[in-house]
């Protein structure tokens, strides 16, 4: 492990079709074992059926459902004389955008029986509308958070 400074976050450079930094992300994290033109196809894809199926700007859609499913806290384990206690963290943007993304993707490989990019185009149509797996993960997450706040005074 390096010890002489934290590495600088690099910003992913806009993807080509869209202008998008999110959408190069969203490309990003989809991506399995290097095969970025077929992760590519399937968010490219996605956003297509977003546009026909809502008639709005996909890449607005895109951005909304993701601030839809970002949590706010999330709950960490800390160990406090001998007891583990569940003390919610209010998390920073980063890590937000991350599990976000991460929540929709995973939910939407979940669902089984249909193409990958059919299953994500309505994952992100569920969670720009507010419902849906992501967006029960987000609330449960929440939930979580607000029946632990007692243990707040624990966060170091």
């Amino acid at each position: 492990m390096a010890r002489r400074r934290r590495a600088e976050r690099r910003e992913p450079t806009p993807d080509p079709r869209y202008q998008s930094a999110l959408v190069k992300r969203l490309i990003n994290q989809v991506m399995r074992r290097g095969k970025k033109t077929v992760a590519e196809n399937i968010v490219y894809g996605a956003l297509e059926e977003v546009r026909e199926k809502l008639g709005e700007d996909e890449v607005q859609v895109l951005q909304q459902a993701i601030d839809n499913v970002k949590p706010r806290v999330e709950v960490k384990s800390r160990r406090v004389g001998g007891a583990t206690y569940q003390v919610p963290i209010e998390m920073s943007r980063e890590r937000q955008l991350a599990l976000a993304m991460r929540w929709v993707i995973g939910y939407s490989t979940a669902r089984k029986g249909i193409p990958m990019r059919v299953a994500l185009a309505r994952e992100l149509m569920d969670a720009y509308k507010g419902e849906g797996d992501a967006i029960k993960k987000r609330d449960d997450t929440h939930k979580m958070a607000q029946a632990n706040r007692a243990f707040a005074h624990y966060r170091w």
